[in-house]
């Protein structure tokens, strides 16, 4: 599992980076989500690295 952390702004970014952010369940800065460590979602991490913060859950 991986951790996802939001801990930049949404406001201003490009509209694929903020629906890839939603679709990760972040909607605002400190939002937090525990999500499937698979490559969909490490594609998701990757388009949208600069916003967000990421730890390994065992």
């Amino acid at each position: 599992m991986i951790k996802v952390t939001l801990v930049k702004s949404l406001n201003g970014r490009h509209d694929k980076h903020i629906a890839t952010a939603h679709a990760l369940g972040l909607k605002r800065i400190n939002d937090t989500t525990v999500q499937p460590d698979n490559d969909m979602t490490k594609g998701k991490i990757a388009q949208i690295s600069y916003l967000v913060k990421t730890e390994i859950v065992d």
